[in-house]
């Protein structure tokens, strides 16, 4: 009765046993790391080939999920349940079959490279790798060098392939101290890719097929669509620099050849941008999607469309509030210079967006603030120019003024930070680079009678004391070429500076005459331990002064 319930059982295959009839050696295909995923683009028709042996069923076939397997001679693995055995070996090169017999050899090349292998240990499966290796090196000299349409089964095996091993989920690099993460992020070692030698060729096999003029972009549509373009853009989140790279210079051709595709890919890197903004302020691919951009926005018609002044003004103008704004910044610089450039009359929402997200306590970024003000106003027209004039120099005046800087200069000096002291005095120093601008030199003449005023007070009192030998200089500079220009003006402006030093010091005497009366009366009244009586008068006066 025993016997027959144990008969009933599953028996399983005796791996042991096989490692002793072999003497103890240990199978080196046994060991294989496999990693089975499920295709992106639907089933394969059903003139491909996969690399399983034709003397074993393929259940896998039949399901549309699972392209790639990789089984090991005398190995038993796992698919779906169903143990498949085959070897994972070179098939012929091209050059060794008929011209008639390279298509479907090409096929069964796509699927032989669908097989995944684990680079995390560099000493597995070193035989199956390199002939993976070569499989692709043969893919994309095929690609390139082929005569004739590719068929609508080899675009969907090549699509097929390339969402097998690039798409995967991105292991991001861990952070220790996330407090200085926002800062230093750029200075990080990026995370190379173990799969790079893989990786690499099957980004150069995907840019060469969709380059290719081989290819059809009607074809292809149908299998590099929505959910391919939305998991490519999901890569630039990379943290391999050679990975976005390429992503970038790919995601350009399909933009250029694939215009049905246009609105979408613009709509998804519009979505990425606003969660960067406003929700994460974390994503490694920001400055190559700007990149994309910049050229995007150089080909757009005239007149703008208002779907682009929206991309504008609600995800290109917030993309200077990250605190890491250095790592993109070049990159969106150009791109909102070439708005400019295509319609002057943004200018004005621009500056004011820029004003906007003024940095307060970061100097640096707020020289990159100055650098990128420069090359707007240099594509500014008077008009626009007139309308944003007011606030636009009351901030320069801010950054002009040394009265703000000088304390944090002086306390900055005591710590022995001299490198923090010379980015203090930089602001000052990008702001009168302005006068060197001969356009925005001329849009300031022409508006002297409403911008010296406002910068005034900061000229004189950096050319009376400011520390720094440059700043000093170029405020002399600045400040001279007003006074010959107009000196009537010039002189209104010192007067009325002249008048309210004069207020200010009777205010600080009147104050300081207050306290000193505070002072006396309550040591007076320290000795017998009695409260000072504040008369609501003098507490007036001294909110007052």
């Amino acid at each position: 009765m025993f016997k027959q319930f144990l008969s009933k059982l599953p028996r399983k295959s005796s791996k042991s046993a096989d490692s002793r009839d072999n003497g103890g050696s240990s199978n080196p295909y046994a060991n294989a790391s496999i990693n089975l995923r499920s295709g992106e683009l639907g089933s394969a028709k059903s003139g491909s080939l996969n690399p399983v042996s034709s003397s074993t069923p393929n259940h896998a076939s039949d399901k549309g999920s699972n392209h790639g397997t990789k089984t090991s001679r005398n190995s038993n693995v796992q698919l779906n349940g169903y143990p498949v055995y085959s070897a994972y070996e070179a098939l012929p090169g091209f050059k060794d079959v008929p011209s008639s017999e390279k298509q479907h050899l090409f096929i069964r090349k796509l699927n032989l490279s669908c097989v995944i292998f684990d680079f995390t240990d560099p000493t597995k499966n070193l035989r199956e790798k390199e002939i993976k290796r070569q499989t692709l090196l043969e893919l994309v000299d095929y690609v390139t060098a082929v005569n004739g349409k590719f068929t609508e089964t080899v675009m969907q095996e090549a699509t097929k392939m390339v969402s097998v091993n690039l798409f995967r989920a991105l292991t991001p690099q861990p952070h220790e101290n996330k407090a200085i993460e926002a800062f230093d992020l750029e200075e990080e070692e990026p995370l190379m890719d173990h799969a790079w030698p893989h990786l690499q060729l099957v980004y150069e096999f995907f840019f060469r097929f969709v380059a290719s003029s081989e290819t059809d972009a009607k074809l292809a549509k149908r299998y590099i669509d929505h959910s391919f373009i939305l998991k490519l853009l999901d890569l630039f989140d990379s943290e391999d620099p050679r990975e976005r790279e390429y992503l970038k210079t790919i995601l350009h051709r399909i933009y250029g050849k694939f215009m049905v595709h246009r609105p979408f890919i613009r709509k998804v890197i519009n979505n990425i941008f606003y969660r960067f903004i406003f929700e994460t302020e974390k994503h490694n691919g920001i400055a190559e999607l700007l990149e994309i951009l910049g050229s995007i926005v150089n080909g757009f018609a005239l007149p703008l469309k208002e779907e682009h002044k929206l991309f504008l003004v609600r995800a290109l103008i917030p993309l200077h509030k990250p605190k890491c704004l250095a790592m993109y910044h070049q990159q969106l610089s150009y791109c909102i210079t070439q708005f400019v450039e295509k319609d002057s009359k943004l200018a004005d929402n621009i500056i004011r967006g820029l004003l906007k997200y003024w940095p307060v306590t970061n100097s640096s970024k707020e020289v990159m603030f100055l650098s990128e003000l420069e090359e707007v106003l240099e594509a500014t027209q008077p008009p626009e120019f007139q309308r944003c004039m007011v606030p636009l120099f009351r901030q320069i005046a801010r950054c002009l003024s040394s009265s703000h800087f000088q304390k944090e200069e002086c306390c900055l000096m005591l710590l022995g930070l001299w490198s923090l002291v010379g980015i203090l005095s930089l602001v000052a120093e990008r702001a009168l680079f302005f006068w060197n601008n001969d356009h925005i030199e001329n849009l300031i003449k022409q508006n002297r009678s409403v911008i010296l005023p406002i910068i005034f007070p900061a000229l004189e009192k950096n050319a009376r004391n400011h520390w720094n030998q440059a700043v000093h200089s170029l405020t002399l500079n600045v400040r001279k070429l007003f006074c010959d220009l107009d000196p009537e003006l010039f002189k209104e402006c010192l007067t009325k500076f002249q008048e309210d030093e004069a207020k200010e010091d009777d205010v600080k005497a009147r104050r300081e005459t207050t306290w000193k009366r505070l002072e006396e009366a309550a040591a007076k009244k320290a000795s017998s331990n009695e409260a000072v009586l504040v008369l609501a008068k003098t507490l007036s006066r001294m909110t007052s002064g």
